[in-house]
């Protein structure tokens, strides 16, 4: 099972599209920044799930009372969703992953700075910044699920759409 990770998309849709065509994920997580853009993403594509968290700039984007962390089980496998400006996380990680692993997290996933970062800690906890497909030519994460367990995760880049292995 794939699950396709965006943030921070500030109005790219079609980068975002061009994701999910070469992708073809069994589901999506917008990580905020613009919320409205994941909502349009979810419409276009009704059969794929689409998770949601709202960002620093969705105060008018989204519906009030959105939750701004959320705890997924997605494919037996458990993700904590955050934009990540209520973290810090653009002067460090510590508070991110410390709440992380406080429910037991298998990868946690957040924005927010706009540079991808993906990589798994000694302790086994996957971390997830997809970085921004709205700048820089855009990106995006890819979490591959096998048997309730994350497979492999990784950042893509324009580029790199293209040669997304089948699975």
């Amino acid at each position: 099972m794939r699950i396709l990770v965006l943030s921070d998309s500030h109005a790219s849709l079609s980068f975002m599209r061009r994701c999910v065509e070469a992708v073809k994920p069994d589901a999506i997580v917008h990580l905020g920044d613009y919320f409205d853009d994941g909502q349009t993403l979810g419409e276009s594509y009704p059969r794929i799930p689409l998770y949601q968290v709202p960002g620093n700039c969705d105060r008018y984007r989204c519906p009030p009372g959105q939750p701004e962390i959320r705890i997924e089980e997605i494919f037996g496998v458990r993700l904590y969703l955050t934009h990540g400006h209520k973290h810090n996380v653009k002067m460090y990680l510590g508070a991110l992953l410390r709440d992380a692993r406080a429910c037991k997290a298998d990868a946690v996933l957040y924005g927010h700075t706009h540079r991808a970062d993906c990589r798994k800690e000694p302790d086994g906890l996957w971390i997830l910044n997809p970085g921004s497909c709205g700048y820089y030519g855009g990106s995006a994460g890819l979490i591959c699920v096998e048997a309730n367990t994350i497979r492999e995760c990784r950042v893509l880049t324009e580029g790199k759409l293209e040669k997304v292995k089948t699975f």
